[in-house]
């Protein structure tokens, strides 16, 4: 065991700094796999009580998965470690697909928030992806990822509409429940007032089982990530994050199947580089389930609605812009003597949250046309399919017609020689 502290030259000794880096690559392959699993249990649990809206009970936005996303994404936060081989490169994009597809997957859960709970989980998702955007540029500039430039610069402009569309939903959440609230209690009074003069019509059980069933389906309609899960908003989310997923799987076939050069060496994290790459991979694949299912169900409704769709996107509900107003119109929280200073400010404060009531506007449009967009185009390939099959199988047809004409002929020859004779 060499000496701790300086060497004989005067120099501190570094010779064993790295001996405990393996152990911390394990570490980190333990929270990509808690990841996993905690995600794991969300998908089990929509896939075995039918929740076509994949709400998300288990892994949410808040302190533990925040400590578990960190670690996760620790390789692809790490500025000044050598990663030379393939895999070592590759596993700081899967970390940073790690991130988008926990942000895609987590959308709904801000609506099970309260106020101040969004603000600080909110605050701390931007902290956590300005340092890893932050991190993931200082490597490109110093040449520590050498290689899948294009891909890391897609996945953080990714991560960065990521963010801003959990922005936009985390100010509408107040809002958006006090409509439902509103809703609920008017649909919890209607069903009394509807059935009374049905009472004599029907047994008292069917009419039990009747107001059972409404009251089950406003329950669930009326929660806050049902409708954050169908809105436009968590339909471009999910889409955004399963282009990061087809991003990584774009950069693992060109890693393994063109055997491109790479710079020799090893990492200071020896064999657990590999392993942590697989975790991060299962961890993405399991993340992505939930996403892919509410872009798919919201897909499957909007396809028999074409048109009405389009009008629906191009919309912007009150609730996604009222608390915005109601901060735009409400008086300063500091008092200003001067006239003409005050005048100056108000119209200063309207100003700015016009242009983000605004922005929030576009950005609410914006993800229902490219939700609209994607649907036409999903529609337009299986349109195309079908027509495809249809081409193929004409000469099938074509012939089995053929065939039926003849024999219908062959048929009436028949009868008409029996009638004769």
């Amino acid at each position: 065991m060499e000496k701790i502290g300086c060497r004989l030259d005067g120099y501190l000794n570094d010779s064993n700094f790295t001996e405990p880096m393996p152990w911390i690559g394990v570490y980190v392959a333990v929270a990509c796999m808690a990841c996993a699993i905690l995600t794991g249990f969300d998908v089990h649990d929509a896939w075995f009580q039918w929740k076509t809206w994949w709400p998300c009970k288990f892994f949410s936005l808040n302190a533990t998965s925040f400590t578990l996303i960190g670690i996760s994404i620790k390789f692809s936060a790490d500025i000044n470690t050598p990663m030379p081989g393939s895999e070592d490169q590759l596993v700081k994009l899967s970390g940073a697909v790690l991130m988008c597809t926990t942000m895609g997957n987590t959308l709904p859960s801000l609506g099970t928030m309260e106020n101040k709970e969004i603000l600080v989980n909110l605050s701390a998702l931007a902290i956590l992806v300005g340092t890893l955007l932050v991190d993931i540029l200082l490597q490109l500039k110093t040449g520590a990822i050498y290689r899948f430039r294009i891909e890391h610069v897609t996945v953080m402009c990714l991560m960065l509409l990521l963010l801003i569309i959990m922005t936009s939903v985390g100010i509408s959440v107040p809002a958006i429940k006090r409509c439902l609230e509103m809703k609920y209690i008017i649909e919890q009074r209607s069903p009394t007032i509807r059935d009374a003069d049905e009472t004599t019509e029907k047994s008292v059980v069917k009419k039990l089982r009747k107001d059972l069933e409404r009251k089950w389906l406003v329950a669930h309609t009326t929660c806050p990530q049902f409708v954050i899960a169908k809105s436009g908003l968590s339909s471009a989310s999910a889409m955004v994050s399963l282009l990061g997923v087809i991003t990584l799987v774009e950069a693992i076939t060109r890693a393994y199947a063109f055997f491109p050069k790479v710079c020799r060496g090893d990492s200071s994290y020896k064999w657990t580089t590999l392993l942590v790459f697989f975790a991060q991979t299962i961890a993405v694949g399991v993340g992505s389930i939930a996403p892919f299912f509410r872009w798919f169900t919201c897909f499957a409704s909007e396809v028999e609605a074409l048109k009405q769709s389009l009008l629906r996107a191009i919309s912007v509900e009150d609730y996604w812009v009222e608390r915005l107003k109601e901060l735009r119109d409400c008086s300063l929280p500091v008092r200003i003597h001067n006239r003409s200073a005050r005048k100056l400010a108000h119209d200063v404060k309207r100003w700015t949250f016009e242009l983000v009531i605004l922005l929030q506007q576009t950005i609410v449009v914006g993800c229902g046309l490219t939700t609209w967009f994607t649907y036409l185009a999903c529609f337009a390939f299986l349109w195309l399919v079908i027509c495809l099959f249809s081409a193929l199988s004409l000469p099938c047809l074509c012939i089995f017609g053929v065939f039926t004409g003849f024999s219908n002929l062959k048929y009436k020859g028949k009868r008409s020689n029996q009638s004769t004779s």
